[in-house]
């Protein structure tokens, strides 16, 4: 698909299919046909494939062409069936427009058009148009980052509360999935930070050659720090991370061992029970209670009486 903006009184406005793309200051191509890719070449702009987005090295993926600065960088998103994923996306910069090719729905590609305008770079240039979709990048990001804090949070109470119904083991279970749901979703986010630290780095260095405003250059500064101070919390959540699944793992084996020890218990419990029927159960002559009436009940009454015993002193060191 084709999406087409020109700018108008500030803001950012669609343009129809059909319209001339040089009257656009942003092309999004998301998934594009071969027809929607040649009308972008048509422009003098190369649109490179997911295979060579996909490339690691950073010579592929952050390099600089006549005319245009290719910026990719791998950014958390949904497919068409809203799974997630991160999955790189093209940022191509030339004079005039700002061209992004991507195959994946990051979510500031959906808001982003309606507040183009409310951003500090304003909307007016492809340059402030790109700082500012990084910043809505970057705030999409923090975001996600507080989202998996607040998860851990109620991973945490879940996990420490007191009582038996904070340490069920379905519940300890439930617990494990969510932090490991959490911990995925904080390391896409480390990666497009990555990628984005990178890609900072290197635009900078291109507006320096075009010889940008002071202002214009102060934003993306502030990108770049905004970009390490999240870098350090994603550090703070993997630590977070990493002491719930321990915390949660420990509190699984204190309840297996719970388990295991009521179940000894219950066992030596019936030892002494266990011990006077194999005796009655002999049947020698010599025994005489077996020809006395009252030998029964005696044989019953020792077993009730060795299993109380048994789980009074128990009781009394408080192994139960």
């Amino acid at each position: 698909m084709l999406y087409a903006y020109r700018q108008e009184g500030g803001k950012l406005v669609r343009l129809d299919p059909d319209a001339d793309l040089a009257q656009a200051i942003w092309i999004d191509l998301y998934k594009p046909m071969p027809a929607q890719t040649d009308r972008v070449t048509a422009l003098g702009v190369d649109v490179p494939t997911l295979a060579d987005m996909e490339e690691i090295e950073i010579s592929n993926r952050l390099y600089r062409e006549p005319g245009a600065d290719y910026i990719t960088v791998v950014l958390p998103g949904q497919t068409e069936t809203n799974t997630p994923l991160s999955s790189p996306v093209c940022f191509i910069l030339t004079a005039r427009q700002l061209i992004t090719v991507r195959h994946h729905v990051p979510r500031p590609f959906e808001t982003f058009p309606d507040r183009a305008d409310k951003g500090g770079a304003g909307c007016d240039t492809a340059q402030k148009l790109f700082l500012g979709l990084m910043d809505e990048i970057v705030g999409r990001l923090a975001d996600l980052l507080e989202s998996a804090g607040r998860g851990l949070e109620e991973i945490y109470r879940t996990v420490y509360a007191s009582g038996d119904q904070g340490r069920t083991a379905a519940m300890l279970q439930d617990a494990l999935q969510l932090i490991g749901r959490e911990s995925e979703l904080i390391a896409r986010v480390r990666l497009a930070l990555l990628t984005l630290e990178r890609a900072m780095s290197f635009a900078i260095l291109g507006l320096s050659d075009k010889k940008a405003d002071a202002v214009f250059r102060s934003i993306a500064k502030g990108l770049q720090r905004d970009i390490a101070a999240l870098e350090v919390h994603c550090d703070y959540l993997a630590t977070r991370v990493a002491q719930a699944t321990d915390t949660t793992l420990g509190m699984i084996n204190l309840l297996q061992n719970g388990t295991v020890r009521i179940v000894s218990v219950v066992a030596v419990l019936f030892l002494p029970p266990t011990l006077i029927a194999s005796i009655y159960g002999m049947n020698f002559h010599v025994m005489p209670e077996l020809d006395k009436p009252w030998g029964y009940p005696l044989a019953l009454g020792l077993m009730l009486l060795s299993a109380g015993g048994t789980f009074l002193y128990f009781k009394w060191k408080k192994w139960l």
